[in-house]
């Protein structure tokens, strides 16, 4: 058995060449150099550990992209396509499709990365979502705000990272937004998702889902807006919920509520986003057949002692999965700790001066994206962070002192000019 991972991450936090070393065939990796250096790595001189390692400059180039995958597939006679990032789940699905080849199919792709569908589906299945809409034209923003009022949310609709996502609170915000996405002669929009504002705190669910079944799911809390991601200067805390907070069976059971109704693959990790409204009503927002970003990765690998990727990917394979192997019909792992990620966004400037490194020992994760002198512009996605940490503590109430001291922490010590 042979894996093609299509990866469009740095290389350090993802070891596959070990976390599949079961794989006789060994695991053959497309790497982005962009996302390799932007991490602060190296690009290896050789295959590092792969059976084949092929670095492009930017998967953005995807021609190129999609060639490759099909050539290493053919060549080293591949029997698994690995891929964890949203942009890439199209891709691997049609290359399983097209070599006849286990996993997710492009069709079963589709509700988790058209939001439209995706919504239909779950409302069908008595799961709240934002009322929403594909305007086509101006007009038809218009009535939408006049019959859901302001603020409205702008997003597209296979979108990801919060990347083109916009918030109009006002009516000459709402006038420059349709200015500039109808302009005259532009013609019918079918790609542009409006939604109604939910108020309330953003959570999540992430987990991994193996043999059809899930096998890790944990939920957490955004103590910030996911949108003011290119505007936020200040630390942003995310951390897990409570064993003993209401929320957290609740969210639990949504999750695989959800889950059950877009009709995932066997073997997945996911990652749900729920608002949790003023009046406790819970509206999920979208769901992700992949693992989370930002260091949702490690947060949950701090919680659960596996890292969700390796054990989504060993399962993909049909590698033996000996974290979960003793649980029994209907059991989930357990979470031995709580954990959370305390970040920091890139900003547009000369980096003066960066943090000092913790040396805590539940500092779990820490990373600076950029060095003293370095000229950096603004966070392009959600996770374009400057710095980044993931703390674990034996309670939640630990877990949130501990992240919102080094959140003080980098706002004191990270200069920008």
């Amino acid at each position: 058995m042979t894996a093609l991972v299509l990866h469009r991450f740095p290389l350090g936090p993802f070891p596959y060449d070990r976390w599949l070393d079961g794989l006789d065939g060994g695991v053959v990796m497309i790497a982005a150099r962009d996302r390799i250096e932007g991490g602060g790595e190296r690009v290896p001189d050789g295959p590092g550990g792969y059976r084949h390692l092929e670095v492009v400059d930017t998967f953005d180039d995807e021609e190129l992209v999609d060639r490759l995958a099909l050539d290493l597939a053919h060549e080293y006679g591949v029997t698994h396509v690995i891929a964890h990032h949203e942009a890439d789940l199209i891709r691997a699905a049609r290359l399983r499709e097209k070599f006849g080849l286990p996993g997710q199919l492009p069709a079963e792709v589709l509700p988790f990365r058209d939001k439209v569908l995706m919504k239909q589906r779950l409302a069908a299945a008595g799961i709240e979502v934002a009322p929403h809409t594909v305007p086509g034209t101006a007009a038809e923003v218009r009535a939408f705000a006049a019959t859901h009022g302001l603020p409205l949310v702008f997003k597209a609709r296979d979108g990801f990272g919060s990347i083109g996502l916009r918030i109009v609170r006002s009516e000459e915000e709402l006038e420059l937004r349709l200015a500039e996405d109808f302009a005259p002669g532009s013609g019918p929009r079918a790609d542009l998702l409006l939604e109604a504002y939910v108020p309330g705190r953003m959570c999540h669910v992430d987990g991994v889902v193996a043999g059809g079944r899930t096998v890790m799911a944990w939920p957490s809390q955004y103590q910030y807006d996911l949108s003011s991601f290119q505007a936020d200067g200040g630390a942003r805390v995310d951390l897990t919920l409570a064993p003993d907070d209401p929320l957290t069976p609740r969210l639990l059971t949504l999750a695989e509520a959800a889950l059950t109704a877009l009709g995932g693959p066997a073997d997945h990790a996911f990652h749900a986003e729920v608002f949790h409204t003023p009046d406790d009503r819970l509206v999920v927002c979208e769901v992700a057949a992949r693992p989370a970003g930002a260091r949702i990765r490690d947060v949950l690998n701090a919680v659960f002692g596996v890292h969700p990727v390796e054990l989504a990917s060993r399962a993909a394979t049909g590698l033996r999965l000996n974290a979960v192997e003793a649980l029994g019909e209907g059991e989930r792992l357990e979470p031995a700790r709580m954990a959370g990620q305390v970040l920091m966004m890139k900003r547009p400037g000369t980096v003066r001066g960066i943090p000092v490194t913790p040396e805590e020992p539940w500092v779990e994760f820490y990373g600076v994206f950029a060095e003293p002198g370095e000229e950096i512009g603004p966070a392009a996605i959600s996770s374009d962070f400057l710095a980044a940490a993931v703390l674990s503590a034996p309670t939640r109430t630990e877990c949130e002192i501990r992240l919102r001291a080094l959140g003080t922490r980098f706002e004191t010590e990270i200069v920008i000019d």
